[in-house]
């Protein structure tokens, strides 16, 4: 009998999630379609060379070479794999690779993750502000603090201005690299989202929320996100779209504590897939992890202090209306 209503229990939860999945993955896909789109085209005529060409002289400031932009600025619009399928054609020292993996961690994949983020309750343009800042500011620190003494000698190789494919040849490769993403996410989203619904079904995202709490506190984040931080953490932004936007709009966790979430997993996020990626082409793994969770720790409290500002602020205008209306 035990068995039976467990059983009953977990259909009935999966089956109320699967709606919400649906619809944030029909918004995650049109999303991506339009945004991956968009990019290949300005790479296939070479806007995206130039506007790397642009930023060189403040890669330069930052201790790596001026080719480097093109790999920030494919991840900053596309994803980690298209910064390190740049990076594959650099030649660049262990030292060089870790500033600019912490940089392309920090801000990578900005149009769709923004979006995701603005859905779960944080202004568009400070998400796009706070991540791409944070991403030059953790740069710059890391190429102050990192030790140089065996940094090698930069050289680099040049890297195309734009494809050297037909256009016909492009547009299908992106057909199927797109087709592949969109698969990939179809499956993860709607599993993600059934998951969570049977998580707290059967009581154990309160046990999550108990054991991350200590971990939490630091980071300066309710206990109540410990689910979302652990998918954001191991997944990323982009595939655990559903579950954060679902546990907003359903009132889970509110707007505030999704905002301060926001502000920690803007620039610490999927920290399995995408660190593992650029560990595997010379970046160096703790320098990635912590330095992005200090600049979270910063972030995240800066944050709360101006909720605390904002609140007495709004408390002392409402007693000097008060006192003029008396």
């Amino acid at each position: 009998m035990a068995t039976v209503s467990f059983s009953r229990r977990a259909a009935a939860a999966a089956k109320s999630a699967l709606p919400s999945a649906l619809r944030t993955t029909w918004w995650m896909v049109r999303i991506t379609v339009l945004v991956s789109f968009g990019v290949e085209l300005l790479r296939y005529i070479g806007v995206l060379h130039w506007m790397s060409e642009c930023l060189s002289p403040l890669f330069n400031l930052l201790g790596l070479p001026g080719e480097a932009a093109l790999a920030y600025i494919s991840g900053y619009f596309v994803n980690a794999y298209a910064a390190v399928a740049v990076i594959d054609t650099l030649n660049l020292s262990g030292r060089a690779v870790t500033i600019l993996a912490v940089m392309i961690l920090c801000s990578h994949n900005m149009l769709i993750e923004s979006a995701v983020q603005r859905k779960c309750g944080t202004p568009l343009l400070r998400v796009i502000a706070v991540r791409t800042l944070g991403a030059l500011v953790l740069g710059y620190t890391v190429h102050l603090l990192l030790p140089a003494s065996s940094v090698e000698a930069v050289e680099t190789s040049k890297v195309a201005v734009a494809s050297s494919l037909p256009l016909w040849d492009t547009l299908v490769h992106w057909a199927i690299s797109t087709s592949r993403l969109i698969l990939k996410m179809i499956t993860l989203i709607v599993g993600l989202t059934v998951l969570q619904r049977l998580l707290a079904e059967f009581g154990a995202i309160k046990l999550l929320s108990k054991l991350f709490r200590p971990l939490l506190v630091v980071f300066g984040l309710p206990a109540r996100t410990s689910f979302l931080w652990i998918v954001a953490n191991v997944l990323g932004l982009a595939y655990g779209a559903a579950v954060m936007i679902e546990e907003t709009e359903r009132g889970k966790i509110s707007r505030r504590d999704a905002d301060l979430l926001n502000h920690h997993i803007g620039v610490t996020h999927s920290n399995l897939e995408d660190v593992l990626l650029l560990y595997s082409v010379g970046a160096l793994f703790w320098w990635m992890l912590l330095s992005r969770w200090c600049l979270s720790i910063v972030l995240v409290w800066e944050r709360r202090l101006e909720y605390v500002i904002r609140r007495k602020y709004a408390f002392h205008k409402q007693q000097n209306i008060a006192a003029k209306a008396s």
